[in-house]
């Protein structure tokens, strides 16, 4: 049977009359991905914060690798690698003297050759930070996070503003995180990303859960069919699939069918046919994580909303301090 190295039960947190999180239960099986998605006020940075001792639980109880959040705060941190969204690190130092840097942190770390070859940066050993592209410099941040070897690591938006290929070689390191028998916790502004390394994915809004389990579980629960697109479809096309199907969308110059079974797939080419017009293609789509994201909070992801209340945060690591280090 999986370990559990995450338990939340009942969490609440509150601001005032303002709840952030309401009442949410799950757990973290050791070594999966975990991906929180939500809109900007779901409460997935607030669970995430309070899961990493940043912020304190108003009520429920959250327990990291059997210690409870409350009373084992510096045990926590000693034991989980935390990348946040807003990275940064030393320009004027190498990628390897910053990666030594944050290790002298803590009583015990692993080597920086061993975390460079980890995030295969090896030929950026010795580049200053500052001439580093986005994506490697996102690679640093996961080799920072990495240092004390812990057990959960804590992704906060890891390919935010990254191009497409840069995003993809992060996702090759996250990967690599998993085959090492890491868990990881991962938020995600993009849906692909959370379908491809995600083994099981939250989606939370106004505080609560709207669906917890594996991708493919929450799209056969919640998705809303396979649909038939039909691209550049004349009017004489256009007039006879909408006489057969009057509920049709139409979006971006396509026809959009939903699927009610496979048999509507061939009533559908063959009204075509019959019609005697013209089309381009036909084109049959599932329904994704990201419609499903749509349909159960009623945003997409990237569309702002309510912010989550700002809190001071505690220390992110807990290790001793260098002399003039905050």
């Amino acid at each position: 049977m999986a370990e559990k190295v995450i338990e939340v039960h009942k969490l609440v947190k509150r601001y005032g009359s303002f709840t952030a999180v309401d009442g949410i239960d799950f757990d973290v099986m050791k070594g999966e991905v975990f991906s929180l998605l939500g809109p900007n006020g779901a409460g997935k940075t607030t669970t995430v914060e309070i899961m990493e001792c940043l912020r304190s639980l108003t009520s429920g109880e959250v327990r990291i690798l059997g210690m409870d959040v409350n009373k084992e705060t510096l045990k926590i941190k000693r034991r989980i690698g935390v990348l946040p969204q807003d990275f940064n690190a030393f320009d004027f130092l190498t990628v390897k003297e910053n990666i030594e840097y944050f290790g002298g942190m803590f009583d015990r770390s692993l080597s920086s050759e061993e975390l460079i070859k980890a995030v295969d940066l090896g030929e950026k050993r010795d580049v200053w930070f500052k001439k580093l592209s986005g994506g490697l410099k996102q690679r640093v941040g996961v080799a920072i996070s990495m240092v004390n070897d812990p057990d959960i690591i804590f992704l906060d938006e890891p390919t935010t503003g990254l191009d497409p290929k840069a995003r993809r070689d992060v996702w090759g390191v996250v990967q690599g995180l998993k085959a090492k028998g890491k868990t990881v916790i991962l938020t995600t502004h993009y849906m692909e990303e959370a379908e491809v390394l995600s083994d099981r994915v939250g989606i939370i809004d106004h505080g609560k859960f709207l669906a917890l389990g594996t991708p493919r579980e929450i799209i056969e629960e919640h998705g809303t069919g396979s649909r038939c697109i039909i691209s550049n479809c004349d009017s004489t096309c256009s007039l006879a699939l909408q006489q057969q199907w009057p509920g049709l969308e139409r979006k971006d110059g396509e026809l959009i069918i939903k699927l009610e079974n496979k048999a509507s797939l061939p009533e559908i080419i063959y009204t075509l046919d019959r019609s005697g017009g013209n089309y381009e293609q036909i084109q049959v789509t599932r329904p994704t994580l990201e419609d499903v994201f749509l349909k159960l909070t009623g945003k997409k992801l990237h569309e702002e909303g309510l912010s989550e209340p700002a809190a001071p945060k505690k220390g992110l690591f807990g290790a001793k301090k260098k002399k003039g280090v905050a």
